[in-house]
């Protein structure tokens, strides 16, 4: 008996595991009003790493930056969507031209989804053989979708040398991607694409351009702080030392 309810024990705890291990592929959070960060998960360097998009509903469709790090998540995504709000995505726009950035981007325009990325990005994304866009935009370029107005912004080199930003002047939030650090990150990360003596110089284009944003949204991590842009500056000056 006693080994009887040791075995089911360990398979019940099993059973768990891996439930939340399948929740845990997709999570998606209410930001405000009518925004949601949606997080997924990929190995980097031997650990599980998070990657955040961002998705809004407007009355025309849903608009979607960035697409998910986890390629198994192209389909439950937009399920997800529709189950939630009963609303189709129209729109995708990746930030530069990395996988957790991009890898969708193919996956979405099969589902008739138009999708933009910078045409910096595509250059880079045709030469180094990443998921390249639809529809490409030269210059920083102001988006209206239904009741939903937003724009593309190019900071200069960072993270990689084609990183934007996007601005969303209602709401006054800012949807950094990997151009900007999560208040937990303790490194900057992957840095091999980096202009780390531009980076600074970017980051107060940002500031200086959209001051006093109530929300940032980093590529990685966390997403409450607003304190993030401040935080990616003391890593860029740790890392000289």
């Amino acid at each position: 008996m006693k080994q009887f309810l040791t075995i089911s024990f360990i398979l019940l705890c099993n059973a768990i595991f891996f439930a939340q291990t399948k929740i845990n592929k997709l999570n998606i959070t209410h930001l405000t009003e009518n925004f949601y960060i949606y997080t997924t998960y990929h190995s980097y360097k031997g650990e599980l790493a998070s990657a955040n998009g961002l998705y809004i509903v407007t009355n025309k469709g849903v608009v979607m930056i960035d697409s998910p790090w986890d390629t198994t998540q192209f389909q439950p995504l937009l399920d997800s969507i529709q189950n939630k709000h009963h609303q189709k995505v129209v729109l995708c726009i990746a930030t530069h031209s990395h996988e957790d950035r991009s890898a969708g981007l193919e996956f979405y325009q099969q589902q008739n989804i138009k999708t933009f990325t910078s045409l910096q990005t595509d250059s880079i994304s045709k030469a180094t053989n990443q998921k390249r866009a639809q529809f490409h935009f030269t210059k920083d370029t102001t988006f209206t979708i239904g009741q939903l107005n937003f724009q593309t912004y190019y900071p200069g080199p960072g993270h990689t040398t084609d990183n934007i930003v996007v601005w969303f002047p209602k709401q006054k939030i800012l949807y950094g991607g990997c151009f900007i650090k999560s208040t937990e990150a303790t490194d900057l990360g992957y840095i091999k694409e980096a202009n780390l003596q531009a980076w600074p110089i970017s980051l107060k284009n940002v500031q200086q351009k959209f001051p006093q944003p109530k929300f940032i949204i980093p590529g990685h991590d966390d997403f409450i702080n607003s304190n993030a842009i401040s935080h990616t500056l003391k890593l860029l000056l740790q890392n000289k030392k």
